[in-house]
């Protein structure tokens, strides 16, 4: 008989939403909105899983111990983008009502569901490896795109820490420039996460 979890992943829906916005780096706000229709404004975004059980059991998330990938070229980035990562979605989850477990989920204060993460370059990891590893494909065009710009997966789920099985995960894709100063990338990441985690209702704990 399948237990609680199962159901809950057996019920999951896949939604897919792609979403062009302009996310400028530029330091002033005094000049004119500009549309921007560089390829780096261009990010798809699929979304599947159980959102209603992350709702109600994100109330004691922990980072997952294994799941922190980041396949890049520059090795030196890796703890750079790690850190992003974990500042800018664990703000925006908390904004929506979600905690972090004290101690990160250790024993005296056990998880309630790990999150995990993973970071691609296209020249890193192909569509067809990420679908075999994440079960997502955003597939974003790279038709007439200059190749000064490569394109990039993010991918963030949210895990059941005692079977270790996804409840819930949103794949992005987008384009990015190799060589920008990791510093100039915050705001980026922060509107990422807000993407992202946009069709992830705020939590009832």
């Amino acid at each position: 008989m399948q237990n609680r979890f199962d159901k809950c992943v057996a019920k999951a829906k896949t939604t897919a939403i792609t979403i062009a916005l302009a996310l400028t780096l530029g330091a002033c706000t005094s000049q004119p909105e500009i549309v921007d229709n560089s390829p780096t404004s261009r990010v798809t975004v699929v979304v599947s899983g159980d959102q209603d059980f992350i709702q109600q059991h994100g109330q004691n998330l922990a980072w997952h111990p294994d799941v922190n990938r980041i396949h890049t070229h520059n090795p030196q980035e890796v703890g750079e983008l790690q850190r992003h990562m974990r500042r800018s979605f664990k703000a925006e989850l908390e904004e929506k009502g979600y905690r972090f477990a004290a101690g990160e989920g250790q024993v005296s204060n056990p998880a309630s569901l790990y999150v995990g993460f993973a970071i691609a370059l296209e020249s890193e990891m192909s569509d067809a490896e990420i679908l075999k590893r994440a079960g997502l494909v955003a597939g974003l065009n790279t038709q007439g795109i200059d190749k000064k710009f490569e394109k990039g997966s993010v991918f963030v789920a949210f895990f059941h820490p005692q079977t270790n099985e996804v409840v819930w995960r949103v794949l992005a894709q987008g384009f990015t420039q190799p060589g920008t100063e990791i510093e100039k990338r915050e705001q980026r990441f922060d509107e990422l996460a807000r993407m992202m985690l946009n069709s992830l209702p705020k939590s009832e704990v």
